[in-house]
């Protein structure tokens, strides 16, 4: 019967199986690893059977405990989908987005008001972070990704190319511009600005222009490119990053490209993620087609201002970006 089964300790037990270990299971629920440890043994008191064995220093789970883990890994992913689906219900007027922290700062942040106003009765929080959203576990409506598409089980909705390609100050591109005529000299005196997150990093885009330097060092490496971006418009140095993040500072002439010699890399990057079924509330799918929108008319001003500096474009797919990287040294 129901009230025979020690709930707590099935779900401690639960959560050692699915993360492996004792420890971590100790963080997701918040509590110590000795409290994790006894509810296990508990659970493994009250069926006379093992769970685990310890192979070297892993858990590894028993027939029984393979068996007991099948049964309640299922009940309790349809729990977390039917308190997410509660919890949604109950906030009908609230709309969570996760984002990636420079899209969010840069791009999302001064377009949003917009929306806002647009949809009033809408309470709307923007959770910047890096991370997926796990959308069994956590109530995010949906996710604005950057990558390369393809997340199975999901509904996946291109919402803008990237256009990536070499910028600095116009002061620092002068003194790059008195060393030498040739670009890739330039290069090669150049301060490269590493955005370590980027899909398309410097490695990537020298070997994809066969441009050889000697010794590929990298004075600055930032994990946010509104970081690379802010350093290379101070003229610290040359940023390889998107201009889908810095256009206003393209505008005003803060930030140039570095050489139309090399064609803008341009590349399906930006991307709408939720499972489908979040489709089934409105707010969804007007939020979606509201990004398209404004999104399709960023992409249309950034080609034409690149285009007004003499900038040519190059396109890519998501499989040929992963074919230049798996080639690239």
């Amino acid at each position: 019967m129901m009230r025979d089964i020690n709930i707590k300790a099935t779900e401690y037990f639960e959560a050692v199986a699915r993360l492996g270990t004792v420890t971590k299971a100790a963080e997701e629920l918040r509590v110590s690893p000795s409290a994790v440890s006894q509810q296990v043994r508990l659970l493994e008191t009250q069926f006379g059977v093992k769970l685990f064995r310890r192979e070297k220093k892993r858990l590894v789970l028993t027939l029984d405990g393979d068996r007991l883990f099948q049964a309640t890994t299922q009940a309790f992913v349809a729990i977390r989908n039917a308190r997410s689906a509660i919890t949604r219900h109950r906030d009908v007027r609230k709309l969570t987005i996760r984002t990636s922290p420079s899209f969010g700062v840069r791009w999302l942040g001064p377009r949003i008001a917009s929306f806002a106003a647009e949809n009033p009765e809408w309470n709307i929080r923007v959770d910047a972070t890096p991370d997926f959203t796990a959308f069994d576990a956590e109530a995010i409506d949906f996710d604005l990704r950057y990558g390369h598409g393809g997340w199975s089980g999901l509904t996946v909705n291109v919402v803008m190319n990237d256009l990536v390609l070499p910028l600095c100050s116009p002061d620092y591109l002068e003194k790059l511009q008195q060393i030498s005529d040739d670009p890739v000299e330039q290069l090669r005196s150049a301060r490269l600005i590493d955005s370590v997150k980027a899909l398309f990093r410097w490695d990537l885009w020298l070997a994809s222009n066969r441009v050889e330097l000697p010794d590929l060092t990298y004075p600055f490496r930032f994990d946010r490119s509104s970081m690379s971006i802010e350093l290379a418009k101070q003229g610290g140095g040359l940023a390889l990053d998107s201009v889908n993040l810095c256009l206003p500072e393209l505008r005003k002439g803060e930030l140039v490209p570095f050489s139309t010699r090399f064609a803008v890399i341009d590349f399906p990057a930006y991307w709408f993620v939720c499972p489908p079924q979040h489709f089934n509330r409105r707010i969804i799918g007007r939020f979606s087609d509201w990004l398209t929108t404004t999104a399709l008319e960023h992409e249309r001003e950034a080609r034409v201002l690149l285009e007004g500096f003499g900038c040519t474009f190059r396109a890519e797919t998501g499989s040929g970006l992963m074919d230049w990287r798996n080639s690239s040294p």
